[in-house]
């Protein structure tokens, strides 16, 4: 029994040391110094006006924002540097929010993402829908998913959903509820951008956030399926904390299931094995030894254990190896396999070559780093 203790407060100080507490900082003169990425937001956390942050209450409102954030030059591919407090930020270094609007209705915010949608390329008008995991401040989130499109060069429009987090090591029960909760600010919000005119959209779910994101989206398959297939254009789920049996009877309540479909897992992932103590199941869906246990489904199954470092819960988005790798899918693609015909994936190039659940291990192998310096 102590000795079960003593493994749960050590993985709990792993999960307190995984990212760093940080805030919104606006410093407009930032705009001249880092890159700027415009990231949309709709969030069911509550407003505080004291602060001007949004915190980790919940709220029945969903709330919706635009932020540009400076990404600074002075930094490595997955790093996030927050401004020290106390201290003037340094746009050269920290992430930093150059300017942020908040709309006092769906009118304003469906208006300004219209705009963003019709000012890219038609190859480039799908939107990526991001939602942030366990543990998580708003402005974490926030800076989580511009530094996601910065780094993977993401093509498209970014919306963040910020779903009411408590931000805490020890709120997992308290996340698991809110992430029930924020269901159907979810689905208002995926709503709204096809109301601004997104032809597709592409949710990306991260950890408890998948969660979410399949209860979501399996509640909209059942409101209005036709709705659901005509918008979505593809599911991310990246370290999701969900039961593999949950998982599979949420996929067979689909009408279709969504396609193109991915998991990114990891075997090294210490945060989802505090999961499975806690939830007393051997495996969440994140980290699962393989992708047999979704036989018979048509989605691929991608392990990035060789990149796991730190708590590796994370590690598409903190990875410099494994960012480069994605950066580069289409050359990675050539040196797995060239002659099996694919169709164009979600991520940078990504190319799905196979149906069924069918496993990609991603590593550093002899031949694929010179592919990827080509």
């Amino acid at each position: 029994m102590m000795r079960s203790r003593v493994l749960v407060i050590a993985l709990l100080v792993v999960l307190a040391a995984c990212g760093s507490r940080g805030t919104i900082t606006v410093d407009p003169a930032a705009r001249g110094v880092g890159t700027i990425e415009t990231i949309f937001v709709g969030t069911t956390r509550s407003y505080d006006a004291a602060t001007g942050e949004f915190g980790s209450s919940r709220s029945s409102k969903l709330s919706l924002a635009k932020y540009d954030i400076s990404i600074p030059p002075d930094r490595n591919p997955g790093e996030i540097r927050w401004p020290k407090e106390g201290r003037a930020p340094d746009p050269t270094r920290d992430f930093v929010t150059t300017s942020a609007v908040l709309y006092p209705d769906a009118k304003g915010f469906e208006r300004d993402l219209h705009r963003a949608i019709a000012s890219k390329p038609p190859q480039e008008r799908t939107v990526v829908l991001f939602v942030h995991g366990f543990n998580n401040t708003f402005a974490e989130g926030l800076y989580r998913m511009a530094q996601l499109v910065h780094d993977l060069d993401m093509p498209g429009i970014a919306v963040h959903y910020s779903w009411p987090s408590a931000a805490k090591p020890l709120g997992y029960v308290h996340d698991k509820d809110s992430a029930l909760y924020g269901r159907d600010g979810f689905e208002k919000l995926f709503n709204d951008i096809v109301a601004a005119g997104a032809d597709k959209i592409i949710v990306v779910g991260h950890s408890m956030g998948s969660q979410l994101l399949v209860e979501s989206l399996r509640q909209m398959d059942i409101r209005n399926p036709a709705n659901l297939k005509r918008h979505l254009g593809g599911v991310v789920l990246l370290s999701p904390d969900i039961d593999v049996e949950v998982f599979r009877s949420q996929a067979a309540t689909f009408t279709n299931l969504p396609e193109p479909f991915f998991i990114f897992t990891s075997n090294k992932d210490k945060a989802l094995r505090l999961s499975s103590f806690i939830t007393m199941e051997p495996n969440r869906l994140g980290n699962m030894p393989d992708g047999s246990q979704l036989a018979g489904l048509n989605i691929q199954v991608i392990d990035t254990t060789a990149f796991s470092t730190g708590s590796g819960h994370f590690n598409v988005a903190t990875s410099p190896e494994l960012i480069a790798l994605l950066g580069k899918m289409d050359a990675v693609q050539a040196a797995f396999n060239q002659d099996q015909a694919g169709r164009p994936g979600i991520l940078t190039g990504l190319v799905l070559t196979a149906r069924g659940a069918t496993d990609i291990v991603l590593k550093p192998v002899e031949g694929l780093n010179d592919a990827l310096q080509q």
